[in-house]
């Protein structure tokens, strides 16, 4: 009865494709949408993912995000240093200070200032030069986003030449050498970043009296992170969280705070409720043309329960096949838009996550139609 469940859904092609290809767009719309916004929202936290040296974060109490910078004082420093399951701390200032380029053109930037010595926050991936160059007089590394795009130098014909090592800028009004190329996680900002040491940014920024942004910290092999962080925070007074906690912090922030959430959560829903409705409409339909069917098979004996399986198995296999399209389609949708400003991001979950939505879009459909059945007498195969 199973196999011939399945002869009867393919058996009218044109119903059984397009059942297909509307719930292979259902499925594109709400995987593409959730991707771009986990995407989306990894961008909030990648600064923090990219400085994976520290497993702690300590900061002003009043800082609510990555990119809410609450200066702190720069003996806060060594006051984390003195405390018992501290490996070694170091500082680190993320500020905004504006870039004149050698074309005379201005933009905001990101300015991050790493330790000295240890180069302790320092870029993830060097596409050219060397941290350590660092040390170099005036020396800056940008990011390669900023580079090609930003800082590119326009030529007369409208071609972008790239920013290269031993270019110059101003950083407020300070001179700057680029010594290096790196990559970065995009961030939820898109203002061009630039690493250089703690010193130097400092010597960059406007004159503040505090200038310590971050204090970077790793616990002791022994010592749980965690723990440290609630006895960094009774003993100075500081907000210390590791670094997944701060990640989780700041991504919170943007959802609530904005609307981000709402927007991408209504795609979603719209994608969700299409699903249903072109299923469901579709299948009802087919449900429909093929009463004959059902009506004889009852006739013959077949209980309400075998017919309700048989539905369930259609249901179910135009589900995966319709589910497993749409995935395939917004994975090719991630994979062209590499390189791209759009943010897309594909975990496991939201494979799982929308194949069990496919399978609840296809339960309501079948639903529909097998309250049909139900209702169906076995009589109709001897109508005219």
């Amino acid at each position: 009865m199973l196999r011939l469940a399945l002869k009867i859904l393919m058996g009218d092609r044109a119903k059984y494709i397009g059942i297909i290809l509307g719930l292979t767009f259902a499925s594109f719309i709400i995987v593409q949408q959730a991707a771009i916004f986990i995407g989306l929202m990894t961008r909030t936290y990648g600064f923090i993912t990219d400085t994976s040296q520290p497993n702690v974060w300590v900061m002003d109490p009043n800082v609510q995000f990555a990119d809410d910078i609450q200066p702190m004082s720069n003996t806060s420093l060594f006051r984390v240093r003195s405390i018992e399951g501290v490996a070694w701390a170091a500082p680190l200032f993320k500020g905004r200070i504006r870039a004149k380029l050698p074309s005379g053109e201005f933009h905001n930037s990101i300015v991050i200032g790493i330790d000295d010595a240890t180069f302790i926050g320092q870029p993830p991936v060097m596409k050219e030069g060397n941290v350590h160059f660092l040390r170099n007089t005036d020396a800056v590394i940008v990011s390669e986003e900023a580079a090609q795009g930003l800082f590119a130098r326009k030529t007369a014909d409208g071609e972008k030449i790239p920013l290269r090592i031993g270019d110059t800028m101003e950083l407020n009004d300070n001179r700057a050498v680029v010594v290096g190329i790196c990559d970065i996680s995009r961030t939820f900002q898109t203002l061009p970043v630039i690493y250089t040491t703690f010193r130097r940014a400092i010597r960059y920024a406007p004159f503040e009296r505090l200038n310590l942004s971050f204090v970077l910290a790793k616990s002791a092999p022994w010592e749980d992170p965690r723990e440290l962080c609630k006895r960094i925070t009774r003993i100075t007074g500081l907000a210390a969280y590791t670094d997944e906690q701060f990640a989780n912090i700041t991504e919170n922030y943007f959802l609530r705070r904005t609307g981000i959430p709402l927007n991408f959560g209504l795609a979603i829903g719209l994608g969700f409720v299409i699903g249903v409705a072109i299923a469901g409409q579709s299948f009802y339909n087919f449900t429909l043309d093929n009463l004959r069917y059902f009506g004889t098979l009852k006739a013959m004996g077949a209980t309400n329960d075998l017919l309700t399986k048989m539905l369930l198995l259609q249901s179910v296999v135009v589900g995966i096949l319709g589910w497993g399209l749409g995935v395939g389609a917004a994975a090719l949708f991630g994979i062209i838009s590499l390189g791209t400003r759009l943010s897309f991001r594909l975990p496991w979950q939201l494979f799982l996550g929308s194949g069990l939505a496919m399978l609840l879009i296809c339960l309501m459909a079948a639903y529909i139609s097998i309250r049909r059945i139900y209702r169906l007498e076995p009589a109709i195969v001897f109508k005219a």
